[in-house]
């Protein structure tokens, strides 16, 4: 059975008695969850930032006598400068403590989202999660012909002749979607060289199958080699380290008065920045739609 409330107590104070009373030490692997899309956390839809997520991992993997570091996945994507941060850090903490990482994905770990995964030694799934999507994309809308339909003059000013680069109000110009794509491409293989140094040889299908942005589901991400195996949390947590590993969940820290610090999904608040987080919050729906969540 697990451990027992008494036993998770007499951890805690385990150090405090003296050597002859110690009990047995019980295997520890602290958990963090890292959820939402990557790059942006406003009150409406909190998500993943290097700033928001440093100090959790940073004491999940300062957890005395850990055993490993167990991290929950769940996200879309996002950022890929913020998604290769986040994804340094757990490397080099991991290296630093000398501690494996266990990667659980729940609903999704796709673009971004795979590139923090890719952060684990192993990577588990359910059977419905969806995984994959290594790829790059943005984005936009071209309102030329709307705003020359209503009669509206479009003005812009610029010192440097590309500054105004896909404007979304302006006729679309080749040269600068083909500026955009070479920067894509740039991304894209510096993605796909990040996942085939952490992944190796358990790859096992061509790069015109693994590397198109398309996304699977975990029986046919473990068939390429995308994921380790199917399993959850607690069950591959006591398999590996025992029916009473403890599993403390690593959050975020809170004020003398009980609040989560900023960067943790507190209450929206009316204010000047409300529509902001509001399109915030649709761009994030959006992203999450995109693997039909």
């Amino acid at each position: 059975m697990a451990a027992s409330l008494s036993e998770r107590l007499i951890y805690r104070i385990r150090p405090l008695l003296p050597a002859s009373l110690r009990p047995p030490e019980m295997p520890v692997v602290p958990v963090v969850r890292l959820t939402g899309v990557i790059g942006f956390s406003t009150p409406l839809s909190p998500g993943m930032t290097m700033a928001s997520v440093a100090r959790v991992l940073e004491r999940a993997f300062a957890v005395r006598d850990a055993k490993a570091v167990a991290l929950i996945i769940n996200s879309p994507g996002g950022s890929a400068v913020q998604s290769h941060l986040i994804h340094r850090r757990i490397r080099l903490l991991a290296e630093e403590a000398k501690l494996p990482v266990l990667v659980f994905v729940e609903d999704v770990a796709a673009s971004g989202g795979y590139m923090i995964a890719c952060a684990g030694d192993e990577i588990f799934a359910d059977p419905s999660s969806i995984v994959g999507s290594i790829g790059v994309i943005g984005a936009s809308f071209g309102f030329d012909k709307l705003i020359e339909k209503i009669g509206v003059e479009r003005r812009v000013y610029t010192a440097g002749t590309r500054k105004s680069m896909l404007d979304p109000f302006r006729p679309e110009d080749p040269e600068d979607v083909e500026r955009v794509k070479t920067i894509q491409r740039a991304i894209h293989a510096k993605f796909i060289e990040l996942v085939k140094g952490r992944r190796g040889a358990r790859l096992a299908a061509p790069d015109d199958s693994l590397f198109t942005g398309e996304y699977w589901e975990a029986e046919r991400a473990k068939a390429f080699g995308l994921i380790d195996d199917i399993g959850e949390t607690r069950t591959v947590l006591r398999q590996r380290f025992g029916d009473k590993v403890l599993m403390p969940l690593i959050s975020a820290e809170r004020t003398l008065f009980g609040r989560r610090l900023p960067g943790f999904g507190q209450a929206a608040e009316v204010g000047p920045g409300l529509a902001a987080d509001v399109v915030s919050a649709i761009e994030a729906r959006a992203l999450w739609s995109r693997y039909g969540l």
